[in-house]
């Protein structure tokens, strides 16, 4: 049931803050959970470093921000959005000018460890919690438009630092991506506020999907999505992280290479909004569930493909239905936490999800180094979506089970 503190007035500005929140996170999550992945053959090529200690790279982004968005979910819960915002902005953008001048891999690491720890913690788990916080009802559809922008960027970031880097270099796309991120974002910042007070004569009152009690405590809720969400990343990462080189070892050159991750993440963009407004017709565990079997199967099948035409039209369909599982976890911690605690567990089930990216993205340049080829990367990738979907869908029977007893009892 939906308490007074989910009450807030149905204010047109809850869209400039969508809109602005997806932009954000474009550059945040792009920069650090795909924006390595077309450094990883100049780098290899400069400095004859293997694909696994490269991947590294972005681990160590992805661990930054999985701490970051615990610490800063907290901070969220007790003070302004927009502060934690301006924060991330300023740090993404001084981390990757610093990235320009790098030379050894314990710099890189270190530098994009603070980046995913102060800039893209701060331009995901405040954001999103700010967002779902502004909306009473629709909340999959708003949380989808946000994260769209994650899925823009993931696409949108690797392309551009490859036409950087075929213009100036790898050098010259970390300075041109850090003035960017410099000059957009901390203007947009500006226009991050949080929601109006509770005024319940002015609530949304069209129909919410999840108008009912939840059956669990906030912490077990927490904890079971956590396991989920590590399992969905790890299946994810691999293609987004490793599909460029993998493109590249089919003899496809590194700009069109790139161009295959941004027409996944244009597919994506379309998926995220299909798949929020989906949870909120079905509810978000039966999307999760929906998504989370759409990538599982078709992740493998990567391996399978040798021209650019396959990978734009197999990319396109693949990134439609992976891009739905985590609008629809996010809208699962919505519907499924109270308010009080909600940017909290956004932070930490986010954690997870960042942590599971981190290894998967990880585990694949790791077993390519190893054997020089990357099915058991894509392998491992699908045994972990498997498992996956064996922890989803045990959450999706005993939360029916529980809550049918409860109108039992009731």
């Amino acid at each position: 049931m939906t308490d007074n503190t989910d009450i807030v007035p149905a204010h047109a500005y809850r869209w400039v803050i969508v809109g602005v929140s997806a932009i954000l996170m474009a550059f945040g999550i792009g920069v650090i959970s795909a924006g390595i992945t077309a450094f990883i053959i100049p780098l290899n090529q400069e400095f004859g470093w293997p694909r696994g200690s490269i991947s590294f790279i972005n681990t160590a982004g992805l661990v930054g921000v999985a701490l970051g968005g615990v610490v800063m979910g907290r901070f969220a819960d007790r003070t302004s959005a927009r502060r934690i915002a301006l924060i991330g902005a300023v740090s993404l953008g001084i981390s990757l000018l610093a990235a320009a001048r790098a030379d050894t891999l314990w710099q890189f690491y270190g530098l994009f460890f603070v980046a995913g720890f102060l800039g893209a913690a701060s331009l995901f788990t405040p954001l999103v919690a700010n967002v779902g916080n502004w909306f009473t009802h629709n909340v999959g559809l708003a949380l989808g438009i946000a994260s769209a922008g994650q899925a823009l960027g993931q696409g949108g970031v690797p392309f551009a630092s490859a036409l950087f880097i075929s213009e100036m270099g790898w050098r010259g796309a970390f300075t041109a991506l850090g003035t960017i991120t410099l000059i957009l974002l901390v203007p947009l910042c500006l226009l991050i506020r949080q929601p109006p007070k509770a005024d319940p004569a002015l609530a949304d009152t069209s129909p919410a999907v999840e108008d009912i009690p939840v059956p669990f405590a906030p912490n077990t809720v927490i904890i079971w999505l956590s396991a989920a969400v590590v399992c969905c990343c790890i299946t994810m990462s691999v293609p987004l992280m490793h599909v460029v080189p993998l493109a590249q070892d089919r003899g496809i050159g590194l700009n069109e290479a790139a161009s295959i991750v941004f027409v996944m993440m244009l597919a994506g963009v379309v998926g995220r909004v299909a798949f929020g407004r989906l949870a909120d017709m079905i509810g978000p565990v039966r999307s999760y569930l929906v998504a989370s079997g759409w990538q599982t199967v078709m992740v493998f099948a990567f391996l399978q493909l040798d021209t650019l035409d396959g990978f734009y039209l197999f990319g396109a369909i693949y990134g439609f239905g992976y891009s739905g599982v985590m609008t629809s976890i996010l809208v699962c911690v919505r519907m499924l936490t109270p308010a009080a605690r909600r940017a909290s567990a956004f932070g930490i089930v986010t954690m997870f999800g960042w942590l599971g990216h981190g290894i998967g993205g990880y585990q694949g340049g790791y077993f390519f180094d190893l054997t020089g080829s990357y099915t058991i990367s894509y392998a491992n990738a699908a045994f972990a979506g498997i498992v996956n979907l064996v922890i989803v869908g045990a959450l999706f029977v005993t939360l029916n089970r529980r809550r049918a007893a409860l109108a039992v009892a009731g």
